[in-house]
């Protein structure tokens, strides 16, 4: 049209976002914005993958805020322009609910549990590097996704417990078939005992059969990891999470009364099998949450998490809430 001059953006141009934190005592997650109207943020990202990664490693969290992705679609096409793929969700622990091509619902637990924070997949050979947390909608209250450090939460331990762990690493032990959790043909995406029996060989899993089809595994793994891309040290594993003791009150007196301990749904113990002292497990338990930082979820926000740096959770909420999930980037370990 007369008196337009149609304007080429530079999509190679970083400064085509800002980036802001939520405060100087909060760097966790940084965030990024369109500093320009109409981004287009797949093909923002696509040009600029090795500026995203830089910020994300040194940060360990990333909020995208007020960009266009509005469904699972969406996500999957910003996951595919940063170069990686969604991942399947394998050896699964918890509930979730397919919504696309390997995007899923955050875990569907009921509104009023909070999840305690943790490294998706620490228990597994191979897991994700990057995680994704998409916002369809926020809860009309709570319902955040708190954030900590896993690099921080390894400096601050006291040295007598991250050194026994690195010594004696953890051991995460599941039963299936009684009734609580996921089935095992769930967990291992099979109905086919041999396919679990292989899987866990080359997993490194012990797999051992009950009577009536029912399955207990137990899976020593490092307590701790070296950043495969900035050579840092990142306190890595479920050994908190699973724990008996980090459950509510109730549930573990309900948990402990109906199972002997070696049948628990989900427990953890040191890597040699003792039991993890009720004094360390408070301490583990408080270093998570000292670390830990909060944001309000806003509509179309997208986290992308580095899974090693970087823990995630889940405060209870009010109202209907859809996170969506995608893990991207898979890592296998070679230190076990």
């Amino acid at each position: 049209m007369p008196g337009l001059t149609r304007t080429r953006v530079d999509m190679e141009n970083p400064s085509l976002v800002r980036l802001e934190t939520f405060g100087p005592d909060q760097p966790l997650p940084l965030v990024m914005q369109p500093a320009v109207s109409g981004l287009d943020p797949i093909a923002w990202v696509r040009h600029n993958m090795a500026f995203v990664e830089s910020k994300l490693l040194e940060a360990g969290a990333i909020l995208f805020r007020g960009f266009d992705i509005e469904d699972a679609d969406r996500l999957n096409q910003f996951i595919t322009a940063l170069g990686v793929a969604p991942m399947e969700y394998r050896e699964r622990s918890s509930p979730r609910s397919d919504v696309g091509d390997r995007v899923y619902t955050s875990t569907d637990y009921p509104a009023d549990q909070v999840i305690f924070p943790h490294n998706e997949h620490s228990y597994s050979r191979t897991f994700p590097l990057k995680l994704f947390f998409f916002c369809k909608s926020p809860a009309s209250e709570g319902g955040e996704t708190p954030l900590t450090d896993c690099r921080r939460i390894f400096r601050s331990l006291p040295p007598r417990i991250r050194e026994r762990f690195i010594e004696k690493q953890w051991m995460y032990v599941r039963n299936f078939g009684d009734g609580f959790g996921l089935s095992w043909q769930t967990a291992f995406q099979t109905e086919d005992p041999e396919a679990v029996e292989r899987y866990c060989r080359a997993a490194d899993i012990q797999a051992e059969w009950k009577e009536r089809g029912r399955l207990r595994t137990r899976q020593v793994r490092p307590a701790v990891i070296t950043h495969p891309r900035t050579g840092e040290m990142a306190w890595f594993n479920h050994a908190t999470f699973f724990h008996i003791s980090t459950l509510p009150a109730p549930i573990q007196s309900d948990l402990l009364a109906e199972f002997r301990e070696e049948d628990l749904p989900n427990n953890t113990y040191y890597g040699d099998g003792s039991r993890i002292e009720p004094e360390v497990m408070d301490e583990l338990r408080a270093a998570y949450l000292q670390q830990a930082v909060s944001f309000a979820w806003a509509r179309r926000d997208l986290v992308l998490l580095d899974n090693i740096a970087t823990a995630h959770a889940r405060n209870r909420y009010a109202g209907p809430r859809q996170i969506f999930f995608a893990m991207a980037e898979p890592f296998s370990r070679t230190d076990f």
